[in-house]
């Protein structure tokens, strides 16, 4: 049965993934050829597409590199590989270059995997891109405001606080953005990439807490929208010197997430209820528009609403945020951190189920061993069935 397959395979193109799968598990050609008993020579032969791999020696192979066979002879996607120009200003280390190196290779082969959910299950992602935003000659804070406001009044966000952040940029821009975490987590914040077969691509840094990974986030949009074609790396460190861009995108996240309208309005109308703001109402605001205490101080501070190091007087004298939060009753921001898209299970699952994955590679595809990934599956056909239970109520509601 597979000898069958791979006589239809097209050779190059199944060397290429051999090679790609035998780089990121760290092996050389040398040691590669060992494991199926040939010569270097013949494994370069495989690699090149000259030599059609025998399926006694693509099972060894697909187990030496922990891949399944499918994931050679499936018919997938071609996307290009993933490339990041590391900026000088990035001061990284060949630690830090090795590690983030490994979270783009993940990014990668998450979207990827996202895209062959979707063929598999027959349901494309739907783009809703706007052209790319051109601002060169303007004042960088000025194009920034601009764009924030005209992406919100596209989207119908108004001057509200976005709750669901990860969402609306997934549902309703269709961006790829996965949360795991990105190693130094004092370095890095963001991975932001496009490629044209996957659109744009955000990995978010987990290990933050939710109100900075939304600045990320918003963050990591303004690339998309301003900055499409180039590949950025984020930096978590804020007293770094920063390019033009990188402040663009900074002043957009913070426009975005807090625009100006709302902000003012908000804050006179509980100056003149009053007469007076207190840290307690600046936690509350803070978590109103979902973002970081410092974020909406730095906000505030800027629009001149409050007095200027108000945050670092705070810090001196030892105001503590959670604790504050705490004590206000303040639940967690209920933005969707989980590393996958809640779009991404529901694919996996469903492909599960229709026939199109093994459970093994449901495993694969979530990123987990086959126990979890069963039960996985098994919450999310629970969702399922519930939200449909829900709208049959409603709809009998309607009808009668």
């Amino acid at each position: 049965m597979l000898e069958n397959i791979l006589d239809t395979l097209d050779l190059p193109q199944l060397g290429q993934r051999l090679q790609q799968a035998r780089k990121k598990q760290g092996l050389t050609q040398e040691a590669a050829a060992k494991i199926i008993n040939v010569a270097r020579t013949t494994l370069t032969a495989i690699e090149n597409g000259e030599r059609r791999v025998k399926a006694s020696e693509l099972m060894k192979l697909a187990d030496a590199y922990n891949r399944e066979i499918s994931d050679f002879v499936r018919d997938k996607p071609e996307v290009g590989e993933f490339q990041v120009q590391f900026r000088s200003a990035l001061s990284k280390t060949p630690e830090d270059e090795a590690r983030i190196g490994e979270s783009i290779d993940l990014l990668q082969e998450l979207c990827q995997n996202y895209l062959e959910l979707e063929q598999l299950t027959n349901k494309p992602f739907v783009q809703n891109y706007p052209p790319l935003y051109r601002y060169a000659g303007r004042p960088t804070e000025q194009a920034a405001e601009g764009l924030a406001m005209a992406e919100r009044n596209r989207l119908g966000l108004g001057d509200a606080p976005i709750p669901v952040l990860r969402e609306i940029l997934e549902q309703n821009v269709g961006l790829r953005i996965f949360y795991f975490p990105i190693q130094p987590s004092s370095k890095f914040s963001e991975i932001y990439i496009y490629e044209p077969t996957l659109g744009g691509c955000i990995a978010i840094n987990k290990l933050h807490t939710k109100g900075r990974c939304r600045l990320s986030l918003a963050h990591a949009y303004a690339h998309f929208l301003a900055h499409r074609s180039k590949p950025t790396v984020s930096l978590a460190d804020q007293y770094q010197r920063k390019p033009e861009s990188e402040r663009f995108a900074d002043s957009f996240a913070q426009y975005f997430l807090m625009p100006t309208n709302g902000i003012t309005q908000r804050f006179n109308a509980l100056y003149q209820a009053q007469g007076k703001v207190t840290p307690a109402d600046l936690v509350k605001f803070a978590h109103y528009y979902g973002v970081a205490f410092e974020a909406i101080l730095r906000r505030l501070e800027g629009m001149q609403l409050v007095p200027s190091g108000l945050w670092e007087r705070l810090k001196a004298r030892g105001f503590k945020v959670q604790e504050a939060q705490q004590q206000l009753g303040l639940e967690s921001i209920p933005e969707w951190t989980e590393q996958f898209p809640k779009r991404y299970i529901e694919l996996a699952v469903e492909a599960y189920d229709e026939g199109e994955l093994s459970e093994g590679e449901l495993a694969k595809y979530l990123k987990t061993d086959r126990l979890t990934a069963r039960t996985m599956a098994d919450n999310q056909r629970q969702q399922a069935q519930a939200i449909e239970a829900f709208d049959q109520d409603i709809m009998a509601l309607v009808d009668a």
